[in-house]
């Protein structure tokens, strides 16, 4: 067979490394303007004090940091998104994954279980907290009529931060269980098989099984939620009026961020508060990422 000339190979392997870059172009433009940039930028501005009209930033330094690690707002926020995220986050998982192994047996109307579960995660977050605000509402909420008593749900300080990831957790539950059921569909099922002639029963399957099995799909679900507990934000600001005496109690980072950047025009001082928390998620990532380890099972 004859072979190709040289240069008919280093032509075809240039046209090849130029359409390999035409493809890949426009997701790493995408990713520096939209990820990286804004990244460096943040960090930047971290360390200046805003000037007027987004003008004239005078460098200031560490001063921004020593500033919000003595502010109680900023001390309180970081409080507030870390009870959040220990709430939302085990419940969530552990529901989902109950959902899931439920969805995944043979049931009448399966597909339509699922579809109700799911729903949550594609509906308009307006609408979403607009359902959530009258079930919660004091004097004409239906859980409080259910209840037969007037709680007040979202303006308590006590359990307005606990009705906020009640929210979080209903909003999370089909993703999670998506993701559950496509791990649990690649069990193979010789192992259950096998179990049942040693006479296991379904809870010793279960954990036995299914879980190690599943432990990649669980470290990964328990990784994304904790970073996305970490930055709640648009249920706090649809479910919390500024005259919400529990404000205070519910507001998040991010929330802060919000606050200080975009109604207080102070971008230096909000930019410190996205650095804070891009630590405190590094740092519960890098935690998760030791701890895994010892309990998930790759073979």
């Amino acid at each position: 067979m004859q072979r190709k000339p040289i240069s008919y190979r280093r032509q075809r392997r240039r046209s090849e490394f130029l359409w390999g870059w035409a493809f890949l172009l426009p997701t790493v433009v995408g990713l520096i303007i939209l990820n990286i940039y804004p990244i460096f930028y943040t960090i930047y501005l971290s360390f200046h004090k805003s000037g007027d009209f987004g003008r004239n930033n005078i460098f200031v330094g560490f001063q921004n940091y020593a500033k919000a690690l003595k502010d109680m707002q900023i001390l309180k926020a970081m409080r507030n998104s870390l009870l959040y995220m220990l709430m939302e986050v085990p419940i969530s998982v552990a529901l989902s994954l109950v959902l899931a192994a439920l969805m995944n047996q043979k049931i009448r109307f399966r597909t339509v279980y699922r579809t109700i579960i799911f729903l949550p995660m594609v509906a308009a977050p307006a609408a979403v907290a607009m359902v959530w605000r009258w079930l919660f509402n004091t004097e004409f909420g239906l859980i409080n009529h259910i209840l037969g008593k007037k709680i007040s749900w979202i303006s308590d300080p006590k359990i307005s931060l606990v009705s906020i990831a009640i929210i979080g957790i209903w909003s999370i539950l089909g993703y999670n269980m998506i993701l559950f059921l496509a791990a649990l569909q690649e069990v193979p099922n010789d192992y259950y098989e096998a179990a049942e002639l040693d006479g296991a029963g379904k809870a010793v399957q279960f954990f036995r099984i299914t879980l190690p099995l599943i432990s990649p799909m669980i470290y990964f679900v328990l990784v994304t939620r904790v970073i996305a507990a970490l930055q709640v934000f648009d249920t706090i600001y649809m479910m919390m009026d500024r005259t919400n005496p529990a404000l205070q109690d519910t507001q998040s980072l991010v929330f802060l961020f919000y606050r200080y950047s975009f109604v207080e025009n102070n971008r230096g001082y909000g930019s410190t508060i996205v650095v804070l928390l891009l630590l405190i998620t590094l740092i519960f990532t890098v935690l998760q990422n030791y701890g895994q380890k010892k309990w998930v099972i790759y073979d």
